[in-house]
C-alpha cells in the first residue's frame, strides 16, 4: 500500500520534538508545515538552534495560537485546525509568561494533517508505589535505571529530568 503524502501539516507544540517532526515532514515533501504554539518564541522550550534550523528549512510559525478544534471534511479527513489567538499574561511557575485567550479571536489553518508534539505525562495506574521526584516524574537511578520497586526499571522522558531529546531516551533504552 503506498504511503499517502500530505501537503499541509500542523505540528502542535514548541519543543524539540515539534521542531524535529516539522523538519521531517518538510523533508518528506510536505508543501506547508506549520508550528502551532500557544506562547511566543521567547517562551518556546525548544533549543534555539532547533528553532533556527526549522525556520531555515521553511517551517512557518503560528505563535500565540491554541488549537481548539480539528476540522474534518465530513468524510473523516482532516481539512483544518481552528486556533484561538492568545496573548501573554503574567509568568507562571516555570517563569514563562502564561498564554491568555483573546476572546472571540480565531484563526483557521487549512491543513490535511495534525501532529501533536506536546508534553505528556505517564499513566501510572497500577504503579502507585513507584517513587516520584518533585516534578512528579519516576525517580530512577541514573546509571542502572532501577526504581524503588524490585525488578522495575524506568528510562527516557518518564524519569528524572523528564522530557528531553528523543534520541537520549532511545539511548537509555538500549
Amino acid at each position: 500500500t503506498p504511503i499517502k503524502r500530505f501537503k499541509n501539516i500542523a505540528i502542535v507544540g514548541g519543543g524539540n520534538v515539534a521542531m524535529d517532526a516539522a523538519r521531517c515532514a518538510k523533508r518528506m515533501g510536505a508543501e506547508n508545515v506549520y508550528i502551532v504554539y500557544r506562547r511566543s518564541e521567547a517562551e518556546m522550550p525548544a533549543r534555539l538552534e532547533e528553532v533556527h534550523h526549522a525556520k531555515e528549512e521553511g517551517i512557518e510559525f503560528h505563535l500565540l495560537r491554541n488549537p481548539v478544534k480539528i476540522i474534518d471534511d465530513g468524510n473523516g479527513q482532516v481539512c483544518g485546525i481552528e486556533c484561538l489567538k492568545m496573548e501573554l499574561g503574567e509568568p507562571d511557575a516555570s517563569g514563562r509568561r502564561s498564554p491568555v485567550p483573546v476572546e472571540g479571536k480565531f484563526e483557521i489553518l487549512d491543513v490535511d494533517t495534525v501532529i501533536s508534539a506536546i508534553g505528556q505525562r505517564c499513566a501510572l495506574e497500577g504503579f502507585e508505589a513507584l517513587e516520584l521526584n518533585k516534578k512528579g516524574i519516576i525517580a530512577a537511578d541514573e546509571t542502572t535505571f532501577r526504581t524503588n520497586l524490585p525488578d522495575v526499571f524506568a528510562v527516557g522522558d518518564a524519569t528524572n529530568r523528564g522530557p528531553g531529546i528523543a534520541i537520549a531516551a532511545i539511548g537509555e533504552a538500549n
